[in-house]
């Protein structure tokens, strides 16, 4: 029996490899640079775009349920990133809102999204990364069921 080579592997399994590799290093750096989840990243950014906003309001926006979001908001809390704040009207209403410091951790963390930083010696080459963004926003826009492909799936 031999062993299966990357090289050999098709390009669709290979493009659900490095997408699976591409996640765990960007929640790995989330988590050893920024003290994030990729919850909490999602979080605090809806925060940063839309201001202050009830609880549910969040939630449907980082389309997760309210009680999940409670874990991910006590997490942020401790850390000093976004307050919960009572509506003096409706004190079962609570509204979430940055920090200073939840400003600046989203600051930090656009600043780094805005870096640009190469990925792969391909992604340092604008020629070669082009033909990859191509692609990539080929198969994001395809919109097709692999099963669905003439010719059936090529993963």
């Amino acid at each position: 029996m031999s062993l299966i080579q990357l090289g050999d592997v098709p390009l669709g399994r290979l493009l659900v490899v490095a997408g699976h590799l591409t996640s765990q290093r960007w929640n790995r750096y989330l988590a050893d640079e920024h003290g994030l989840t990729q919850s909490g990243m999602v979080t605090l950014m809806a925060l940063a775009q839309h201001g202050e906003l009830p609880h549910r309001a969040v939630a449907e926006l980082c389309f997760v349920r309210p009680a999940t979001l409670t874990g991910i908001v006590d997490t942020l809390e401790r850390d000093g990133l976004v307050e919960r704040q009572r509506d003096d009207h409706d004190r079962r209403s609570v509204k979430l809102a940055l920090t200073p410091a939840g400003r600046a951790r989203v600051d930090a963390l656009t600043a780094a999204i805005q870096s640009r930083r190469p990925l792969t010696s391909v992604d340092a080459d604008p020629a070669k990364a082009a033909i990859v963004r191509r692609f990539l926003l080929e198969v994001i826009g395809s919109g097709e069921d692999p099963g669905t492909m003439t010719g059936g799936p090529k993963c």
